[in-house]
């Protein structure tokens, strides 16, 4: 069978996932380790995620502002267990200025900082040091803002999009007067996540609480969002923390209650980040390149002109230029279609499997044929074959433009309905003891962890201390690890599967990214 990438998922899946991010145009590594450039059609994809969040993000009630990409030592300093969580990732500048010494360009030693500055690993400590000026009352609160920025994490082991020393995200960050109104918080922008996340990357997730030993450093609950990748292993898509009064505390956060006494701050952080465009790849590509939902197509509909080098093809412009025309002036659900005519100097089959792997979700071939009939022939990427086949189906144009929006979104559905059915038919609940899981999911090896296997649903104790870390060791050696306890428990649950206790929640377990 020919397809349009040189791997398949099931030969090798890290490669395919590869082969995807280049042939599809959205990333390449870049001259700096570890980081990486975003291609236009790539960041196309990245702002529509952008755009339809950030509403989301206002609609409930949150600002946007911005913090600096330094952060002070001593902020930091201030609260252990949070710079604990990153130490080993942090990138720190210590010298403001470059000399030449000796013919050779490098850091001046007289240019020595006298505190030295970290680069965002996340705003936590720098936006409680501001949020100590901006909260002195009850009336200040609750405080909701957001920012869009980039964040350095400098990790050892990199992977476009899924995990880079620097990355793009949005972190909220809220400021409330008690405990129940910061949960409340936290809880209300999971929800916006899980619904983001399904609705707009068609992509569907499980929402539930992370253990005592996955939260997020300092923070007193931790939510999180997993999805499913088509190779069974767990993708953390968003979290949601709430912080308690820890940072608050830490940052001299307080306000003036309505009787004139002074009390700490509750305050919450979530955020979700590029890595999303690396959910989708895995989400819902094939083995002929990427398939987005049309809702962050960069491209909804692409026309691409059979040309053939004769008088007709002006003929053929024409009337491309004529649909796409009447395509813009069309709105619907996805708003005015994101539509373009490929006029590049190019075999008309090479352009049209540069847009299969694109993934644009309708590839619209028009040839003297179509002008001469008034139709078009169009490609659904969501349903590119049969078998071997490649699907093509053909309209009249008028039928075509005033159908379009419904097309596409029956695709986003179609899309998201084939992701959820692989997701709700791999995950198990019949393993009752720490043996079936092991061998389930077989040895730890690099190349083990490769083969399909889903997620496991499975009841335990939810221990704390040093038995949650036997509990945590024991899935390390076979590279597991509990991905979150989902909201939707059933209230009846069955021993522990690792001590046989009475257990009191059902948690997912599943190799992840």
């Amino acid at each position: 069978m020919t397809r349009a990438l040189p791997v398949t998922r099931e030969e090798n899946f890290p490669e395919w996932y590869l082969a995807v991010v280049r042939d599809a145009d959205m990333a390449e590594t870049s001259a700096v380790r570890g980081c990486m450039v975003i291609k236009p059609w790539g960041w196309g994809v990245w702002e529509l995620i952008q755009g339809e969040l950030d509403r989301r993000i206002k609609e409930t009630g949150h600002e946007n502002c911005y913090f600096p990409l330094f952060i002070p030592l001593r902020f930091l300093a201030k609260e252990a267990q949070h710079v604990e969580g990153f130490a080993k990732e942090m990138a720190v500048v210590t010298h403001h200025r470059l000399k030449t010494i000796d013919g050779v360009l490098q850091v001046d030693p007289e240019a020595e900082l006298e505190e030295p500055l970290v680069v965002r690993p996340t705003s936590e400590t720098i936006i409680g040091d501001t949020f100590q000026r901006w909260v002195q009352s009850y009336r200040d609160l609750p405080l909701l803002i957001n920012q869009w920025a980039n964040v350095v994490r400098w990790e050892m082991r990199t992977r476009l999009f899924l995990r880079t020393a620097e990355f793009l995200w949005q972190e909220g960050h809220t400021a409330h007067a008690d405990a129940a109104e910061a949960m409340d918080e936290t809880l209300r922008m999971l929800e916006v996540y899980r619904q983001f996340c399904e609705t707009v990357l068609a992509m569907p997730v499980v929402a539930g609480e992370k253990p005592e030993n996955e939260r997020f450093p300092g923070a007193v609950s931790t939510y999180s969002v997993e999805a499913m990748m088509q190779d069974g292993k767990a993708l953390q898509a968003g979290t949601s923390h709430y912080l308690g009064t820890h940072f608050a505390e830490a940052q001299n956060i307080r306000y003036q209650t309505s009787d004139g006494q002074l009390a700490f701050c509750h305050t919450t952080s979530w955020g979700v980040s590029t890595r999303l465009v690396g959910g989708v790849i895995m989400t819902h590509g094939d083995d002929d390149g990427l398939r987005l939902p049309p809702a962050i197509a960069p491209r909804q509909v692409v026309i691409v002109p059979m040309l053939r080098d004769k008088p007709e093809d002006a003929a053929v412009l024409d009337y491309c230029e004529e649909l796409r025309a009447e395509l813009v002036a069309r709105h619907g659900a996805f708003g005015p279609v994101r539509v373009l005519v490929d006029k590049k100097p190019l075999k008309s089959a090479d352009k049209r499997w540069n847009w299969v792997r694109r993934g644009a979700p309708l590839i619209v071939e028009v040839g003297p044929r179509d002008v001469a009939g008034g139709n078009v022939t169009y490609m659904r990427r969501d349903r590119l074959r049969n078998g071997d086949k490649v699907i093509s189906q053909s309209s009249s144009r008028g039928d075509f433009v005033a159908g379009v929006t419904a097309l596409l979104a029956e695709i986003q559905a179609s899309l998201f309905a084939e992701a959820k059915q692989r997701l709700e038919a791999n995950i198990r609940s019949d393993l009752t003891s720490f043996d079936d899981i092991a061998a389930y999911f077989g040895p730890s090896t690099d190349e083990e962890s490769d083969v399909f296997k889903g997620w496991v649903r499975v009841a335990w104790c939810k221990p704390t201390g040093a038995a949650l870390e036997q509990v945590e060791e024991r899935l390390k050696s076979l590279k597991l690890t509990i991905r979150n306890a989902p909201l939707d428990q059933s209230g009846s649950f069955g021993p522990c599967v690792f001590t046989g206790a009475p257990g009191v929640e059902e948690i997912l377990v599943a190799r992840a990214y």
